[in-house]
């Protein structure tokens, strides 16, 4: 190079050659000792922050506002959410308040525990929320059902209600009170289940209170705040680990319960550790295909182990500066390692094959080293140079995630630098390799090796349709914002949650919104209802029963009528000759089919006949074991449905400022904040459900906050973050080499390559399908580097010269610039092969911008520079 700052860089690396190896041991025991430093202030000072709210600004508006309603709502925010679902509501009762009580003990791993239809209030005022015609059928239905609740209270044994079944299949002269085909039907599942060794119970909530006793379905939500540590890497460990068996104490003890765990906290938990197990088989895999490619790279077991050691330092060192200038990772700049890898290796691998060269050319070993330094030397330093000021255009980004990425893995770059030049030469002069011979490949290049010259006109129409197509196909490509849909789909978190999706009153997608006072909130509220997206909404209004004072009068009557009956049921099931009775029982059914009764159907009679009979015969010389779990299983849930009933029964007017603290601290913060929660209408798992959903909110309640609206702001914002990022980072690495070159054509031919491996990526991942997304758009500033170094390695290598006898493409610095880039590939494209689909796309994003980056570079530039007699 001929330009005056090209002269001064050359100068001092000749200089700096010679020191290097004037005191090769001092300087590897210096850089020794400060590695063993780095590593041991970094072992003690260096954090995790594992908060991903945190990774955005929290200037940003949907930061403002999430942060201002967990302030107001805290108990809300980063919950977990324990699904339980079982065959009867009154299982599902059980079973969710047995997991409310067990985690609300743990006061170590959670903060707060609740279940947001269940609790002493809802128990007691739970017939006062049903409309004005539900609670005249239901106390219709239950007066009707009056003598056989009365009957079975002073008989209560299966032998009680076999014998009022049997009156009533015996009545003729007039019509049941009751249907009696629910009550048979029920009966007959019973024996049936126990017939093929399967759990089950009669719910006779559903036989008698159609539903109405607050535990409407057979899936009730338990949501539990835990306390996190964002120190560890799994900051929610703890908490799950607890979670967890408490839900497999509870399973165990209630057959046919089941109960899944997912939430915020549970998803991104669970992601870590299908990240940690994808990752550490891939790391294997990559560590074997790494070790491959340098040896059929280098061929010299010397080479190789000193580009190691120097990786390995560099590591450290840039893990050490890490933890001075930022003092923590956080989730995503802890991927410095993988690009410091992925780019810190190249320089060692330029060095290693052009010291490599000139061995094999006969020069002594410390002339090799010092031609190695002064030749490559000035490439890998603006290499350094043009890579961090990538990484640098990150920090003014709203992305603080990915600025502190930047910040770490620029200064990393300047670390592999020096390194490179300081210990890599070093250990060369002790690791010297002797009669080096020039590597004999297999499959060699033939004419191929002229082809970028040779095809140089088409390459470059072509590259420029090429350019203009990707260009077109880059109008489809996406920013995938949902979270959920990187993680393991087979993960119990997510299948669950994406189950609660579809769900209008359970679904996590809600969004939130405050009002200062309770007028402004009931307006906000029947406005946000008008929404086609919105289901419905929910505020502290609607927790205060219309229509008491008649509903009252309704539920009176039917105390009056159930009097003091339902009492009887808090005792033990009274000992009787169980056998016996269903020996009876079968023989009333079978005098029943025989008088053509009309108080029940007759193919239920039959099935429950041949049941029974089938069932007698299985345990003919049984005791009375299986007939005692036959009245278990039929009658063991009616002491809760009847201890339900009478607990509803004994509501009472209330007014708003009757709610209970633990029920109005839901919606109703201290510094008076009305909460209005906002249910969807539609399926979210469909993304134009999603962004309809968030849309129509936001544009009606600007302040609203939920899940979705981070997702889709935070989409926005990282999008935002990068194209800012890029497009400073292009202008700036064009200034610069324009400024270190002095020459348009040098500077474009670094530039433009790199910019046509970036339109052939988007498009090719656009035909793939594969969308953009929290997880893979990490990989570009790792693409862009490779990229620039690439570019800049190839450019000066044509700029030097070649020999008469020597092509581009069987150079030296192109075997380097294969072999950095096939050595990146291996370390992540076998990510594409993990279960997280997150990493799995960033895998599959990686291994397709190396193999454009390296067509590029190796195909294209050499193209667009002219002949190789331009460069001689």
């Amino acid at each position: 190079m001929s330009t005056l700052s090209s002269s001064i860089i050359d100068r001092f690396l000749c200089w700096w050659g010679s020191q290097v190896l004037r005191f090769p041991w001092l300087l590897i025991l210096f850089t020794v000792l400060l590695s063993a430093a780095s590593l041991y202030y970094t072992a003690h000072n260096l954090g995790v922050n594992t908060n991903t709210a945190e990774m955005l600004s929290p200037d940003l508006p949907f930061q403002k506002n999430r942060l201002r309603i967990e302030a107001e709502f805290p108990q809300d925010a980063g919950v977990i959410i324990l699904v339980v679902d079982a065959p009867t509501p009154e299982e599902t009762s059980q079973a969710a308040n047995l997991v409310a009580e067990q985690l609300s003990v743990q006061t170590d791993s959670f903060s707060s525990v609740y279940i947001p239809t269940e609790n002493d209030f809802f128990r007691q005022q739970a017939l006062l929320f049903l409309d004005q015609n539900e609670l005249e059928d239901l106390a219709e239905k239950l007066t009707d059902a009056q003598p056989f609740i009365g009957y079975l209270s002073q008989h209560y044994h299966l032998k009680g209600l076999f014998d009022i079944i049997s009156q009533a299949l015996k009545k003729s002269d007039q019509s049941l009170p009751m249907d009696l085909n629910p009550l048979l039907l029920a009966i007959n599942d019973a024996i049936s289940h126990q017939l093929n060794a399967q759990p089950f119970h009669v719910s006779w909530q559903n036989l008698l209170a159609a539903d109405k006793l607050n535990t409407e379905t057979n899936r009730t939500i338990v949501i539990a705040r835990p306390k996190m540590n964002f120190d560890e890497i799994m900051p929610a460990e703890h908490t799950l680990t607890a979670a967890r068996k408490t839900v497999n104490l509870v399973m165990h003890d209630k057959p046919g319960v089941r109960i899944r765990i997912t939430g915020e906290t549970a998803l991104e938990h669970e992601e870590l550790e299908s990240v940690s197990k994808g990752a550490a088989i891939a790391g294997i895999a990559s560590l074997i295909l790494v070790c491959t490619s340098l040896w059929i790279g280098l061929r010299s077991f010397k080479l190789l182990l000193a580009t190691f050691i120097v990786l390995i330092m560099g590591l450290i060192l840039t893990a050490g500066f890490a933890t001075i200038s930022i003092g923590h990772l956080n989730l995503i700049s802890i991927a410095f390692a993988v690009l410091y890898i992925g780019l810190g290796v190249d320089y060692a691998i330029h060095i290693c094959l052009h010291y490599r060269e000139c061995r094999v050319q006969g020069m002594g070993n410390k002339d090799a080293i010092s031609d190695s330094i002064h030749t490559v030397g000035f490439s890998i330093f603006l290499c350094a140079i043009t890579t961090s000021m990538g990484f640098l255009a990150f920090i003014p980004t709203d992305y603080s995630g990915v600025s502190e990425l930047g910040i770490i893995s620029a200064g990393g770059m300047f670390i592999g630098l020096l390194i490179s030049l300081t210990v890599l030469p070093a250990l060369l002069t002790i690791f010297s390799i002797n009669n080096v011979k020039p590597i004999r490949s297999t499959f060699t290049l033939g004419s191929f090796a002229t082809f970028p010259f040779r095809h140089s006109t088409g390459i470059r129409v072509f590259s420029i349709i090429f350019a203009l197509l990707s260009g077109m196909l880059l109008t489809q490509l996406v920013f995938d914002s949902n979270p959920i849909n990187l993680r393991d789909p087979n993960s119990e978190s997510v299948s669950t949650i994406k189950e609660l999706l579809k769900s209008q009153t359970d679904s996590p997608f809600t969004l939130s919104v405050l009002a200062s006072n309770l007028e402004n909130a009931t307006k906000l509220a029947q406005k946000l209802e008008q929404l086609p997206s919105v289901h419905n909404t929910i505020f502290l209004s609607d927790l205060e029963a219309k229509n008491q004072d008649e509903k009252l009068e309704i539920i009176e009557e039917l105390d009056l009528v159930l009097g003091n009956q339902l009492n009887n049921f808090d005792n033990e099931l009274t000992e009787t000759n169980t056998k016996k009775a269903l020996l009876v029982f079968n023989s009333n059914i079978i005098e029943a089919l025989k008088n053509e009764t009309t108080n029940a159907p007759r193919a239920t009679l039959e099935l429950l006949h041949k049941n029974i009979t089938q069932f007698l015969n299985s345990h003919i010389e049984a005791d009375n074991e299986p007939y005692n779990t036959l009245e278990e299983s039929i009658l063991g849930l009616l002491p809760y449905t009847m201890q339900r009933l009478r607990t509803s029964l004994a509501a009472t007017p209330y007014q708003l400022t009757d709610l209970p603290d633990y029920i109005r601290s839901h919606w109703l913060s201290p510094n008076g904040l009305y909460k209005i929660l906002i249910t969807p209408e539609k399926d979210q798992n469909k993304v134009e459900n999603l962004k309809q959903f968030v849309a129509e909110v936001q544009a009606a309640a600007p302040s609203s906050s939920g899940l979705p609206v981070a997702d889709q702001a935070s989409g926005t914002a990282v999008v935002k973050a990068f194209t800012q990022a890029f497009t400073g980072a292009i202008f700036a690495i064009f200034l610069l080499l324009f400024f270190i070159l002095r020459e348009l054509k040098g500077t474009l031919l670094v530039i433009g390559p790199l910019l046509l491996a970036g339109l052939l990526t988007g498009a090719t991942n656009v035909l793939l399908n594969n969308s953009f997304n929290f997880a893979n758009i990490i990989a570009l500033p790792l693409l862009m580097g490779m990229g620039v170094d690439s570019g800049i390695h190839i450019m000066q290598r044509l700029k030097s010269g070649l020999s008469c006898n020597e092509e581009i493409l069987q150079s030296s610095t192109a075997r380097g610039v294969f072999f950095s880039s096939l050595t990146t590939m291996c370390s992540f494209s076998s990510l594409a092969f993990t279960s997280h689909v997150g990493t799995a796309s960033m895998g599959l994003l990686l291994a397709v911008g190396i193999f454009f980056t390296l067509v590029c570079t190796l195909i294209v530039l050499p193209a667009f520079y002219g002949n190789k007699s331009n460069s001689i």
